[in-house]
């Protein structure tokens, strides 16, 4: 990694401001003594490949996380991670870097094999600018030069210890990790409030239409906390059976589908240049795993007009709701940009009967259906002609229409808030080589407030 020369900045090794206690370089637990077979419910969490994002922003991602007991967490003392702690992945996916920083909801972890942790001396580096540090492209590729390997990439504790980094002041790393740390903080802010807005999407949805709150109060002669009398007034009083069991009367069921229009894509070939780094975006299920709201604003790859006619299903209109079919199943997005899409999707433009938020919502509640349709020996993919047939409630059309009213400003906040997260990482992005090299120092950089 280059810096521009300053005398007040040294030169160290990660074995030279590793903490002063024993393990505070340590690696996870040897083979399959953390396997899947302790995992718990709950107790002590599990920091593992997937907990690691390439999102900066991201310190640790908490999805999905695995737990062992208290009483197993006891075997692994030295595997164990804690505030202030970095992580970092030795076999795979090398490169990637986690910090459990004040934001961190558990006191401690245990990092799984595979992976390293590196606790730092607070008296000579600061955490957050280290992770920083770490996290930035130029870090990241000089650990994968180093990897070991050919079929699984390798990066080890010695290779760790030894490696060279350059120190500015500590009170100049805390101001360069503030500055950066604020972008960030307003990032995972802008991210939190959008999980709440779409909990409330879902919680209006499933009121409405799974659990049928509104008809229930109807049908019982009694008022519906938080629903006005002219809202109530738009469903139905009562029941009948279906084959989806008792819906509200005059509510039809429907075989999805008839109710939106489900295409698939394809990919261009890759061998051909002609296809490809045109003006059209061109979305895979790549696009939307690392997703923390369902919009896509942006994806990877773009092809051209001449890839475009490689794809049946064409340019796909804004508003349109994306699910990976296969490896895995239950990626979900709403398009907030005109895209095509390759193979590894059934798409759903929805001008029919069904809006697209229903249709997104109705996606979450109904996957295990749309898991049990999917087949597969190698992994799982759910088909277009397996999707097609499965059975969806369509609501009267005043009662969607009042739906979409209350839980579109919910989203047009959602995509609000993504726009400027991208705005700010954008920033923190070019900032970062600069004052990690030294080029920008942090008195330079004008205060904005708000930042």
């Amino acid at each position: 990694m280059k810096f521009k020369a300053t005398q007040e900045w040294n030169v160290v090794s990660v074995e030279e401001i590793k903490a002063n206690t024993s393990n505070a370089l340590a690696t996870g637990p040897f083979g399959s003594s953390i396997g899947p077979r302790f995992f718990e419910s709950c107790g002590v969490p599990i920091i593992r490949g997937t907990n690691l994002s390439e999102d900066i922003s991201v310190r640790l991602n908490h999805k999905n996380i695995a737990f062992m007991s208290v009483e197993k967490s006891r075997d692994f003392e030295r595997s164990k991670a804690r505030k202030g702690d970095l992580v970092f992945t030795s076999r795979g996916s090398v490169g990637q870097v986690g910090l459990i920083d004040k934001n961190c909801p558990y006191p401690e972890y245990v990092i799984s094999n595979n992976m390293m942790k590196l606790s730092p001396d607070p008296t000579k580096v600061d955490s957050n600018y280290l992770y920083y540090l770490f996290s930035s492209q130029a870090m990241s590729e000089e650990i994968k030069n180093q990897t070991i390997g050919t079929s699984v990439p390798g990066f080890n504790l010695g290779q760790l210890r030894s490696m060279r980094i350059r120190l500015p002041p500590l009170p100049e790393q805390h101001a360069i990790a503030r500055t950066l740390g604020s972008l960030d903080n307003k990032i995972e802010l802008n991210r939190r409030m959008n999980e709440t807005l779409e909990t409330m999407a879902r919680a209006i949805f499933n009121s409405w239409f799974v659990d049928f709150d509104p008809v229930r109060a109807r049908a019982e002669g009694r008022e519906l906390a938080g629903m006005d009398a002219e809202t109530t007034a738009l469903f139905p009083d009562s029941f009948e059976e279906t084959e989806l069991g008792m819906v509200p009367k005059g509510w039809r069921i429907s075989k999805i589908g008839d109710v939106v229009k489900i295409v698939g894509g394809a990919t261009p070939s890759t061998k051909n240049p002609q296809f490809w780094n045109g003006a059209i975006s061109f979305a895979t299920p790549k696009d939307l795993a690392p997703l923390t709201s369902p919009i896509l604003l942006e994806t990877e790859r773009r092809i051209t007009d001449a890839g475009l006619k490689n794809i049946s299903s064409g340019l796909l209109p804004k508003g349109t709701v994306l699910l990976s079919s296969r490896a895995p199943i239950g990626y979900l997005a709403i398009a907030e940009i005109p895209v095509a899409v390759n193979q590894g999707f059934i798409a759903m433009i929805c001008n029919g009967d069904l809006p697209n938020y229903y249709v997104l919502t109705w996606l979450h509640e109904n996957m295990d259906t749309i898991l049990g349709n999917a087949n597969g020996t190698t992994f799982l993919e759910i088909s277009k002609k397996n999707f097609r047939p499965i059975a969806c409630i369509v609501p009267s059309p005043e009662t969607l229409l009042c739906f979409i009213k209350l839980v579109d400003a919910l989203f047009k906040k959602i995509v609000e808030n993504l726009i400027e997260s991208n705005t700010l990482a954008a920033m923190r992005d070019l900032l970062l080589p600069e004052l990690l090299s030294g080029n920008l120092r942090v008195k330079e950089i004008p205060c904005r407030e708000g930042i």
